[in-house]
């Protein structure tokens, strides 16, 4: 579904991802795990025309993104959740949700507020009064609205309580059991594990392993290798 084959990007002149191949089948959650500023953000961007790519492919179903402007991209089916957020503080849960809508699909305010019921109850509150848990469901809620195929997380669980990153789990394992296609970047390997079906680790920019997540979780010289602070 979503592949990329040697990717290359850059920001200027600081060139950050040196060949990463990955991908995403029909279905599947995916994480793309790595230490703070190892490429996971940088890898998601590239996917949806933020950064610059200067070699490889980007497809998605065999048809090449590289070189596509990032609202083509999303119109294609690909939703990005980004790691700040950028939820409109001004506008109500509710227009925030509308600002998202995009296109026919089943995805609308009622069944977002299914999904997420908090919401619906703060749905007449400012984005800007929510709490950080709370915002990052918005965030996720708005991109549902997109009606994507895929849906890129980027370190959603990341400066979370606990007990919200629990609650973001069940969600996300939720949209999954919907046979919805997610590729999670994620510092968290606990979290991560109790989601993804397969796992990438990527350092320096380049991918340094691959596999099931239950052989990962078997193997503790890979984890503290590259995933151990």
């Amino acid at each position: 579904m979503l592949r990329l084959d040697g990717v290359e990007a850059a920001y200027g002149p600081s060139h950050v991802l040196h060949g990463v191949t990955l991908e995403a089948r029909d279905g599947e959650v995916v994480s793309l795990l790595g230490r703070n500023g190892a490429g996971k953000s940088t890898t998601l961007k590239s996917i949806v025309g933020l950064v610059d790519v200067t070699g490889g492919s980007v497809t998605l179903d065999g048809h090449e993104l590289r070189g596509l402007a990032t609202h083509e991209i999303s119109r294609l089916g690909i939703g990005w959740v980004p790691e700040d957020r950028r939820i409109f503080s001004d506008l109500t849960v509710a227009e925030n949700l509308l600002v998202g809508a995009k296109g026919g699909g089943g995805w609308g305010v009622g069944r977002v507020f299914e999904y997420f019921p908090k919401l619906g109850e703060m749905a007449g509150r400012r984005g800007g009064s929510l709490s950080g848990g709370e915002q990052q469901m918005l965030t996720v809620a708005r991109t549902l609205m997109g009606n994507p195929r895929i849906l890129l997380l980027d370190e959603p669980s990341e400066g979370l309580a606990p007990v919200i990153v629990q609650a973001l789990g069940q969600q996300i394992a939720a949209l999954r059991r919907e046979g919805l296609t997610i590729l999670l970047s994620e510092q968290n390997l606990k979290f991560a594990a109790r989601l993804a079906d397969r796992a990438y680790i990527i350092e320096k920019g380049q991918i340094r392993w691959e596999g099931p997540m239950g052989r990962l979780l078997e193997d503790e010289a890979i984890r503290r290798a590259y995933l151990t602070l």
